[in-house]
This record gives C-alpha cells, sequence and structure tokens, in this order.
C-alpha cells in the first residue's frame, strides 16, 4: 500500500501520527511499527505501507502497490505524481485508491469525481461540529457562511470559476510547467500585513497573512514571467522578514520588493535588520500602491491571457485566491505579492524599455 500526501511533513503529523492518523485508529494490539528512515508502516500481520511525498514524483515510477490512500490530492505541487501512483496500482485483483482532500475545482479533481468508477463521499464542517471547538465553529461559519470559499470548505462543493475574476484555473492549468528556463531576474515580492505592529499583542491581532511569492522572468521585452513558489505565512514582522531574506537567498533573487503603504520605513527598516543579522545585503525596492487593486491587477491578469506567464507545479492556496478574487472586493495577500512582483519584473519593465527607446 501506498500512502502518498503534499510533503513528508504532512505524511508523519497527518496521516501517519495525526490525531485520526493511522497509529491512532488501530488499535493497540493492531498497531504497526513506524519505520519513517524507511517511509515505512508494518502491522503485525505483516502488511506494509510507504509513504510517499507528492513534491517526488519520481520516487513513484516503478514501485508497485495494491492500494493507496491520498491525502489532499488538490493541494500536491506536482499534480503527475498521481499520474506514476496510478501506473503502479496493479498488485492484486482489485487494486484501489482512497482520496481525501478538499474540492478545489481543479482538473484532476474534476476528473475524478467525473470517473464513473469513482465513489464520492463528502462531508461538511456543520457535520464534524461534535470534533470541532465551538469557538472555532462560531468564528469560521460568521466569516466564510455563504461565501464561495465557504461553498468549497464548509460545504464541500466543488465550484467553477467566478465568473467576475480576473484569472482563470483553465488557463492557469495550461500554462503550468514542472521546470523553469534560466531566468534573467528574480525577485522576492511581499504584501506585509496591515495591522499596528506597535500595538498588536499576538497574531490574531496582527490580522491577515503577509503575502511572500517569489517570480523570476525570461530575458526580452516578451520574456515569460515563472511563479516559482508561495511562501505567504502568518508571523511577527521578524519571521516575514526573515522567511523573505531566506527566499532572496535560496532563489539568488536580485532584489526584494515590498509594499509600504501600511508599514512604510518599518518595512524596509525590518528587511535591512534581518539581513544584517544574517550578514548579507539584499537589495531592496519600496513600492506603493498609488492605483486601485483592480487597475493593478489587470495588467498582470492580461499577461496569464497572453499566454506569458507559468506557475511551476501547483500553488493551491495561491491559485484560489486568483480564481476567487473580483474587483471591488478586498484583495488577499497572496495576490497582492504576485501583482507586485509580474509588475516589477514584466509590466514596469516594458515602460521602462519603452521610455528608453
Amino acid at each position: 500500500m501506498a500512502l502518498v500526501a503534499a510533503t513528508a511533513a504532512d505524511i508523519r503529523d497527518a496521516m501517519v501520527e495525526g490525531e485520526s492518523g493511522i497509529m491512532e485508529v488501530c488499535p493497540p494490539s493492531f498497531r504497526p511499527t513506524y519505520e519513517p528512515s524507511k517511509r515505512r508502516l508494518t502491522w503485525p500481520n505483516g502488511a506494509i505501507a510507504t509513504t510517499y511525498s507528492a513534491e517526488e514524483p519520481d520516487r513513484l515510477r516503478g514501485p508497485q502497490h495494491d492500494g493507496a490512500w491520498c491525502d489532499e490530492l488538490a493541494a500536491w505541487r506536482y499534480p503527475e505524481t498521481w499520474d506514476m501512483l496510478m501506473f503502479g496500482l496493479r498488485l492484486g485483483n482489485d487494486p484501489r485508491s482512497v482520496v481525501t482532500t478538499t474540492p478545489r475545482p481543479i482538473k484532476i479533481i474534476k476528473d475524478l469525481v467525473a470517473d464513473p468508477s469513482t465513489v464520492v463521499t463528502r462531508g461538511s464542517t456543520y457535520e464534524n461540529r461534535a470534533n470541532l471547538a465551538p469557538a472555532f465553529l462560531e468564528k469560521i461559519i460568521r466569516k466564510y457562511e455563504g461565501t464561495r470559499l465557504g461553498r468549497q470548505e464548509l460545504l464541500a462543493e466543488i465550484l467553477d470559476d467566478n465568473p467576475g475574476a480576473l484569472w482563470k484555473r483553465s488557463v492557469i492549468d495550461a500554462l503550468r510547467v514542472r521546470e523553469h528556463p534560466p531566468l534573467y531576474r528574480i525577485v522576492v515580492a511581499v504584501d506585509p500585513m496591515v495591522a499596528d505592529v506597535n500595538t498588536a499583542t499576538n497574531l490574531e491581532e496582527l490580522g491577515s497573512a503577509t503575502g511572500l511569492v517569489i517570480a523570476g522572468v525570461t530575458e526580452g521585452q516578451d520574456g515569460h514571467g515563472y511563479i516559482l513558489d508561495d511562501r505567504t505565512l502568518t508571523g511577527t514582522p521578524n519571521e516575514w522578514a526573515m522567511a523573505a531574506v531566506t527566499s532572496f537567498l535560496e532563489f539568488k533573487a536580485d532584489r526584494i520588493v515590498a509594499e509600504n503603504n501600511q508599514g512604510g520605513a518599518m518595512v524596509e527598516f525590518t528587511v535591512a535588520t534581518v539581513s544584517r543579522d544574517m550578514g548579507v545585503r539584499t537589495p531592496y525596492k519600496a513600492v506603493h500602491a498609488s492605483r486601485g487593486k483592480y487597475i493593478r491587477a489587470e495588467p498582470v491578469a492580461a499577461l496569464y491571457e497572453q499566454g506569458r506567464v507559468h506557475h511551476v507545479g501547483s500553488m493551491p492556496d495561491l491559485e484560489d485566491e486568483l480564481c476567487n478574487w473580483e474587483p471591488g472586493q478586498p484583495s488577499p495577500n497572496r495576490l497582492d505579492a504576485l501583482v507586485w512582483a509580474l509588475t516589477e519584473l514584466m509590466v514596469e519593465n516594458v515602460k521602462r524599455k519603452g521610455s528608453a527607446a
């Protein structure tokens, strides 16, 4: 049997050792032995399950299985991991797989649900209320009930694209790549959380997450953009600045671009302080949102329509924000960070070259 999740940590923390994981639900008399170094669980009767991270599809090229449990399929970075698993699911008389996932409206989920051999079981948050903290349930329902995201996350509905959104999943899927070519420039774009960092006493008071997106562009005025990763996080200014500088080093970026509308000089000061403490120099550019979000987002969405922006692998949370946001609504942080990155790499780059000509 194969156990597959988005990351190795997800397998360990949720599928194997989590509150509803295998080690917890198996009775003591029939609990398997877990060997993380071998990625293996072995039951007293000799049955064996091997764990695989969806980040490494090639690990599934060759091994054979008689069954599989796939967790959060909609969050897998590389959909071809599913293909590799299916090629090896060929042992026994009736090999099967069970998929537990949020029903994001992506191609792999839609195809799976439409397959006549698939049995679909849905469970809503309301049906699970006995296992959830009342305060959590009240807060999450108050915030999301009646929204498109709520229908997906609370009611387990598979929704089509928001007709009012600037981005379409079909376009993102068609342009998706596994690897990127040599890149001329790379930036780390940061959209900081908007709460007052001087008075906040905890992360909830600090408000929404800080958008952090890494993007690059190939050379030339008609170069193509590549979204390399989404590392959005909820944390203190020091934590997101450290994540930005770490990403800058990891991707060998050219600069950090950050919105300064909310934090002003604080954003630049925090990045500079973390850079100094880490002993690195990080070129920094502050950007100011002098125009409305729709005006800033529209030319970036147009780059997708022109076939010039590619996502390297899948980034479900970022893509959900892109395909659910409607002009006129508050724009989420991942979307804002992506817009700043591609504006710097592609939109403003074309303007600069046009002016030079």
